[in-house]
């Protein structure tokens, strides 16, 4: 439960301290399954989502590669210009030019239809993929629940990325609890309350401006004590005071580890994939002030900047749990190298394996 109060009333509120008053805890409403949301595609498998939530930058790519090959032998030409498409999708310069390296490799001057110019990008993609695409497992390493810290600009998708990796949390059977740490803006401690609702989830709060380090301390003494599984706790992310954001990050962290040194066990930071290059950006802001361990990247059906996510492999190597490509809660889903590589290309699952023909 959490009160607003009139602009007079907040102007004169002092911030609390971490132990200064207690979370109001909302126990969660069982049913038997969570709602079917809109948006929801019941029946689809993830690869065929992910197809179509990067249909934007398929096609982009997949039609570019097409009107490029007016002639069979791959010849210096049609690799610049292949390179160029690649960083029109996003993947960046350097990147774009690492993938054509990998890919021309003893396939230069060879004869390859466009379905075997997809298939060798994806496989050059891939290699760059790989090493990033780490599960992120939730599982208790102590007494307490598994602390998951959630990063990013307000507009990233935070809110709606804790409700479906609880979502998924809680059909692993899970016991999962949300903190509502982003406390001064009350629309996020609301659609918080509503996907805790939704998940079935302990909901977390306190009152609108408190201290987010007061919220992620309490918060995680409660699910303890309740025996939660995973504590998702939401932050603020006010990019235009960089310097309150980042001491307030710091407090929370530092917080938490008067309850165990190891807390939080993942900073996840969030992406919107259309913001394009600009996620390069976040990513160096963000990494200053916190211990970044992975990241999530949402929005990939809202654009042809799917390629982003590529250039953030290889230029930061930082862990990528999960990618999400529409509004429904099986959107967001792990991040797979080899199916994402395929899908960004347009490369079709089932055709994907025989597609290459040996250099």
């Amino acid at each position: 439960m959490f009160w607003r109060k009139d602009k007079k009333q907040e102007a004169e509120t002092v911030v609390p301290e971490p132990v200064a008053t207690q979370v109001t805890l909302t126990e969660p409403v069982l049913r038997a399954e969570p709602p079917v949301r809109e948006g929801d595609r019941p029946g689809e498998t993830w690869v065929s989502r992910l197809g179509m939530g990067l249909s934007k930058s398929s096609a982009k790519l997949g039609q570019g590669i097409s009107d490029l090959l007016t002639k069979k032998k791959l010849d210096q030409d049609t690799l610049d210009a292949l390179e160029e498409l690649l960083i029109t999708a996003d993947l960046g310069p350097q990147t774009a030019a690492k993938v054509i390296a990998d890919f021309s490799r003893d396939r230069f001057g060879k004869d390859l239809d466009d379905h075997e110019i997809k298939a060798a990008l994806a496989q050059s993609i891939t290699v760059i993929l790989d090493p990033v695409a780490t599960p992120l497992a939730f599982e208790r390493k102590d007494e307490g629940p598994f602390v998951v810290l959630v990063c990013g600009v307000n507009g990233a998708g935070k809110t709606t990325t804790i409700g479906k990796i609880a979502h998924n949390l809680q059909r692993e059977g899970k016991r999962v609890a949300i903190a509502a740490g982003d406390t001064f803006r009350a629309a996020a401690v609301e659609q918080l309350k509503v996907w805790a609702e939704r998940t079935h989830s302990v909901f977390m709060a306190k009152d609108t401006g408190a201290d987010a380090a007061a919220v992620a301390y309490e918060a995680y003494e409660a699910a303890r004590n309740q025996g939660v599984d995973v504590l998702l706790v939401d932050t603020a992310g006010r990019l235009h005071n960089k310097s309150n954001l980042m001491a307030e990050l710091q407090k929370v962290i530092r917080v938490l580890k008067k309850h165990n040194e190891n807390l939080p066990h993942a900073t996840l930071l969030v992406l919107d994939s259309t913001t394009g290059q600009n996620a390069h950006a976040q990513v160096e802001t963000f990494r200053d002030m916190v211990n970044i361990t992975g990241l999530v990247v949402t929005k990939l059906d809202g654009s042809a900047k799917g390629g982003v996510v590529v250039g953030l492999a290889d230029r930061f190597g930082l862990p990528i749990h999960l990618i999400g490509v529409g509004e429904g809660v099986e959107d967001l889903q792990p991040f797979k190298a080899q199916d994402f590589a395929n899908s960004l290309v347009g490369l079709p699952p089932e055709t994907a394996k025989n597609a290459l023909k040996s250099p």
